[in-house]
């Protein structure tokens, strides 16, 4: 089974030295992996259901759902 971003970023919080650089270092490959993974679950959802321009589509969903503006 694939890990995901939160599993991931769990594991290097509980394994690593505490200082605020190092979390924000997890944090910010935490948000990439998720970001990532909510990308792949989307192009596969567009495909079961047959949309075309699945990866742009999954970037711009992404953009409009989860990024602030």
């Amino acid at each position: 089974m694939k890990q995901t971003a939160i599993d991931w970023m769990f594991s290097q919080l509980w394994d690593t030295p505490k200082d605020k650089f190092t979390w924000q270092s997890i944090l910010k490959e935490a948000k990439k992996k998720e970001k990532k993974q909510i990308q792949d679950a989307y192009i596969s959802g567009v495909f079961i259901v047959g949309f075309f321009n699945r990866e742009s589509n999954s970037k711009q969903y992404y953009q409009e759902t989860y990024e602030e503006k």
